[in-house]
């Protein structure tokens, strides 16, 4: 089990070395460096003040070079003032050093939003935290509701309650979170006023009142999905043999299905729990948008809208080390929650 955990963690680190060159590599493109330099000085700017803006804040540098800086690989140059030869910080606003300074992602260095005018760290890392708020409420509603609806309907296969709740399931899947969300903020927000259609203020504090929106949104479209893989694996473990055996010795059915079932049938529903979290980060971008909640989600939009070029950075790297590490995890608990597979 050390050595499949410390191949995995080789192979996340490998992956997000990789992806973050690819993704260093599209936001430096021309057109987006160009729209960088338009977005922090004025719509009419000349072709050669936009270069002149590009060259004083390091953008003309080798790419390579400017990729090892961001990882902390190679120094972090401060730029020279080509009037009067002095070094200069890149952007005042970060406190970007005035000597060569290894200062990068690895030394805890994620750079400079231009979109916020602030360190990625202090914009990213609270972003965070909201949505990470937003997902505890998420998944404290859709897992143990996904759960209950998957096991009451594998308990009797093909009978009304078991027809009954997956036609629900299928038809809250089908729905994505932009038409349940519009859905929802039209009945409840418009139409009868009892919640708040923007959950803006939930920064401030979080109520009933302007966070149940986004939260239901997110929960309905994800409850369907976890109860039908729990419906699929109870209606598996419910014909084994073993589950014949308790029943042909007089325990009664409830008691087959808490003490025999429940176990067995949980083993599959725990690794599509555990990938939910790499949807919830997609989720919550179009969840958060719609609902003005200030979160991960809201911020990687206003980066990718103004090209912040080390904030999406940033987004990236966070959005790239979540999905492998929940996978990681989801892999390790399968196999401490399953005897039969052997990790090799």
């Amino acid at each position: 089990m050390f050595s499949f955990i410390a191949r995995r963690i080789g192979t996340i680190l490998l992956t997000m070395l990789c992806l973050t060159l690819v993704v260093f590599f599209l936001v430096n493109l021309e057109p987006n460096l160009k729209k960088l330099a338009i977005s922090q000085t004025e719509m009419h700017t000349s072709a050669e003040q936009l270069e002149s803006w590009l060259v004083g804040h390091g953008y003309r540098q080798n790419f390579f070079m400017r990729y090892g800086q961001w990882l902390g690989i190679l120094p972090k140059q401060p730029i020279t003032d080509p009037a009067t030869g002095k070094t200069t910080q890149r952007f005042s606003f970060c406190n970007d050093p005035t000597v060569p300074t290894f200062s990068g992602v690895l030394e805890g260095d994620f750079g400079c939003s231009t979109k916020f005018k602030t360190t990625v760290a202090a914009k990213l890392f609270p972003a965070l935290g909201a949505t990470g708020v937003l997902m505890f409420w998420v998944l404290a509603l859709m897992v143990p509701v996904a759960l209950l609806i998957g096991i009451l309907a594998g308990m009797r296969e093909g009978s009304r309650t078991d027809r009954t709740l997956s036609v629900a399931s299928i038809a809250s899947t089908a729905t994505p979170e932009y038409v349940s969300g519009v859905i929802f903020t039209v009945i409840f927000a418009s139409w009868l006023g009892w919640l708040n259609g923007s959950a803006a203020s939930a920064s401030q504090g979080i109520t009933f009142y302007n966070f149940t929106l986004p939260v239901i949104t997110l929960a309905i479209y994800g409850t369907g999905y976890i109860a039908r893989m729990t419906r699929a694996s109870m209606v598996e473990v419910m014909t084994q043999q073993y589950i014949r055996t308790a029943r042909l010795k007089g325990l009664s059915f409830s008691s087959v299905v808490i003490k025999h079932a429940l176990r067995n049938a949980l083993i599959a529903p725990f690794t599509v729990i555990m990938l939910q979290f790499p949807w919830l980060l997609t989720g919550v971008v179009i969840v958060e948008v719609m609902f003005r909640y200030q979160g991960f989600g809201y911020t990687l939009v206003e980066a990718a809208g103004n090209n912040d070029i080390d904030l999406l950075l940033g987004c990236s790297l966070v959005s790239v080390f979540i999905v492998l590490i929940t996978q990681l995890i989801s892999d390790v608990g399968y196999a401490f929650l399953n005897p039969r597979i052997r990790v090799q």
